[in-house]
C-alpha cells in the first residue's frame, strides 16, 4: 500500500538558506529575512499608527489569536486554567489580544459544555481576566497604554455541544449536502429560522455591552471556521432575507452592528473571517491502515456542482479559493466601521490542513495532503491580496505602497489586517514575519498555537535575537486531540503545567490506541 509523501520537517532545515531553498522547491512565495532584527530596527516593533482602537495606538505588530481551552465552568465562568492562559497572553508582549478566546453569546451556542459564556452572571470573572492580563503585561513591559484587548463573540452553530462533550446539538444556516451527515444535521428544524435571528442579534448586542463594561476595548464578531455567522456567508441556497444574495448573507453582521450602535455602545469592532473555505476532507482510504489515517483527500463534490455551499471558494472547483466575495466583505467591514479584520481560512472540523497547517494530525484528522508550508503561504498570500485590494479601493489612482503605512484617501478607513497561519514556521517564524510586515502584506502577525508552548516567542526574538528551540510548537496537534476526546486543551508535550495533569496520561493512552 503506498504511503503519504515524506515531509521535510522544519527542524531539519538548519539554516535560513536551507529554509529558503525548500520553500523555493515547493514553488511558494514566502519572504524570509536573513536574520532576526532586534530592538527598534525590527519591523515587528513598529507601532500601528494607522488606526486607533479605543483611543490607543497599538505598540507593536503582533497579536495573540483567540485560544480557547475548553476549561471554563459548566456555567461558562472562569477557572484557574483560564486565568493562567490570560496571564500568559499578557506576558507575551503582544499589543493586540485578539478576542482572548471564543465566548458564547448564549448557553446553547457553546461548542463544548465548558466554553466561556459572556453573560451578566459571568461579567465579573471576565473583568478579572482583563485585569489579570493587563497586570501581567504591565509588570513585564511597563505600560498598557498601547495594549488592546478584545472579546470574541460567537455562536457555534453546526458545531454546538452545549451540554455533553460527545453529543452534537447543531443549529445551522442551511442544509449542506456534504457536512450535514458528518455533524448530525438530519432535519430542517435544525436550521435557524428568520424569526429566531432577531433574538440572536439581541444576544450579540447584549454581549457587546457586557464586554465594554468588563473592560474590553473591542469585540470580535466571529465569522470564521464554519461557525454560525460564517456559515451564513455561504447561505446561497437559503430562502428569505438572510440567504441568497450577498446583501442578504451579510445582513446579520449589519444588523448586529446597527444594534450595538443603536444601544449607545461605542465599543470598537473587529471581525475574524475565514477568507476562503474548501470542501470537507477525509483520510484517503487507499492509503490508510489501522491506526494510521492516510493523507487527506476532498470528499466527492461532483454531485454538488456548481458549488453554492461555501464562501470564498470557486463554484466550479471548490477546493480552490475565489476571493471575489472576500474583497466585497472586506469593503463592507470598512463601510461599517470595523477597525480590525483578522483573516484565517477553512475549518478545524472538516479541513484542518487549510486552517492550521501541521506536520502531525489530530486524532480525528488525516496526514497532511501537502507540505504544510503550502498552507502557510496560501493564507499569507490571501491576506496580501485583501490588503492590496482595500488599498486600491480607497485610493484607486495610487499604487499599493510597501512599508508600514496604508495609502491615505477619503472614504471609510481601511481596517487593520491580522494575518494567520504562522505557527508552522517554527524557527523561521520571526524571519518570515519580518518580511511580511516590511513588504506591507499585512498589518499584524497573529500567533495562535505557538502561544500555548512559547508565549514570548516574538518578545524574545526582538529583545535577544534568538529563540528557545525547546519551547517551539512542533504542531503535534495535542491541543486539538485533547478536546476532541473530552479533555481540556493545552500544550501537553511542551508545557509542564499540562504535562503534570492527569489528563496527560489519558491523552497518551488515546494516542497509543489510535496508533499515533
Amino acid at each position: 500500500m503506498p504511503e503519504a509523501a515524506k515531509l521535510v520537517r522544519v527542524p531539519a532545515l538548519k539554516t535560513v538558506a536551507e529554509f529558503r531553498q525548500h520553500v523555493a522547491s515547493l514553488g511558494l512565495a514566502l519572504p524570509c529575512e536573513d536574520a532576526i532584527v532586534i530592538g527598534a530596527a525590527s519591523p515587528l516593533t513598529a507601532p500601528v499608527a494607522d488606526v486607533t482602537i479605543n483611543g490607543k495606538i497599538l505598540g507593536n505588530r503582533w497579536a495573540v489569536q483567540p485560544m480557547e481551552g475548553w476549561d471554563g465552568t459548566t456555567t461558562g465562568g472562569i477557572t484557574d486554567d483560564v486565568r493562567r492562559r490570560w496571564r500568559r497572553f499578557g506576558e507575551s508582549g503582544a499589543k493586540l489580544i485578539y478576542g482572548g478566546e471564543a465566548m458564547a453569546v448564549r448557553p446553547d451556542g457553546r461548542a463544548n459544555p465548558n466554553q466561556l459564556i459572556i453573560s451578566a452572571e459571568n461579567q465579573s470573572g471576565l473583568a478579572e481576566l482583563v485585569q489579570t492580563l493587563q497586570r501581567a503585561h504591565r509588570e513585564r513591559y511597563g505600560t498598557t497604554d498601547d495594549l488592546v484587548i478584545g472579546f470574541q463573540l460567537t455562536h457555534s452553530g453546526r458545531f454546538c455541544k452545549p451540554r455533553d462533550k460527545q453529543r452534537m446539538e447543531p443549529r445551522v444556516a442551511f442544509r449542506h449536502p456534504l457536512l450535514d451527515g458528518k455533524f448530525g444535521v438530519t432535519s430542517d428544524r435544525q436550521v435557524v429560522s428568520d424569526g429566531e435571528i432577531a433574538g440572536l442579534i439581541e444576544d450579540y448586542v447584549r454581549a457587546a455591552k457586557i464586554a465594554g463594561e468588563a473592560g474590553a476595548d473591542f469585540v470580535d464578531i466571529k465569522h470564521c471556521h464554519g461557525y454560525l455567522l460564517h456559515e451564513f456567508l455561504a447561505a446561497h441556497t437559503r430562502p428569505g432575507q438572510y440567504g441568497g444574495s450577498f446583501e442578504n448573507r451579510t445582513r446579520i453582521l449589519r444588523e448586529i452592528i446597527a444594534g450595538i450602535r443603536a444601544s449607545g455602545n461605542r465599543i470598537e469592532l473587529g471581525v475574524r473571517l475565514s477568507a476562503f473555505d474548501s470542501v470537507p476532507f477525509r483520510p484517503d482510504p487507499a492509503r490508510s491502515r489501522p491506526g494510521r489515517p492516510g493523507p487527506g483527500v476532498p470528499e466527492d463534490f461532483s454531485r454538488c456542482l456548481p458549488y453554492h455551499y461555501g464562501f470564498g471558494v470557486s463554484v466550479n472547483n471548490p477546493v480552490e479559493p475565489d476571493l471575489t466575495e472576500t474583497f466585497r466583505f472586506a469593503e463592507l467591514c470598512a463601510q461599517l466601521g470595523v477597525k480590525i479584520l483578522n483573516l484565517t481560512a477553512g475549518s478545524p472540523y472538516y479541513n484542518p490542513h487549510i486552517q492550521r497547517p501541521a506536520a502531525y494530525p489530530p486524532s480525528d484528522g488525516y496526514q497532511p495532503p501537502e507540505d504544510p508550508l503550502a498552507g502557510v503561504a496560501r493564507q499569507i498570500q490571501a491576506v496580501r491580496r485583501v490588503k492590496e485590494h482595500l488599498a486600491q479601493v480607497r485610493s484607486p489612482k495610487s499604487e499599493v505602497r510597501s512599508g508600514f503605512a496604508s495609502p491615505i484617501a477619503s472614504g471609510p478607513r481601511t481596517p487593520l489586517l491580522v494575518g494567520t497561519g504562522y505557527s508552522y514556521l517554527q524557527e523561521y517564524l520571526p524571519h518570515v514575519a519580518q518580511g511580511v510586515i516590511r513588504n506591507g502584506w499585512t498589518d499584524l502577525i497573529g500567533i495562535g498555537r505557538m502561544v500555548l508552548s512559547y508565549p514570548t516567542i516574538l518578545a524574545d526574538a526582538v529583545e535577544r535575537g534568538v529563540l528557545e528551540a525547546k519551547k517551539l510548537c512542533r504542531t503535534f496537534s495535542d491541543c486539538t486531540t485533547a478536546p476532541r476526546n473530552g479533555l481540556i486543551s493545552g500544550c501537553y508535550p511542551l508545557d509542564r503545567y499540562y504535562t503534570a495533569k492527569p489528563a496527560a496520561d489519558v491523552l497518551k493512552q488515546i494516542k497509543r490506541a489510535a496508533g499515533a
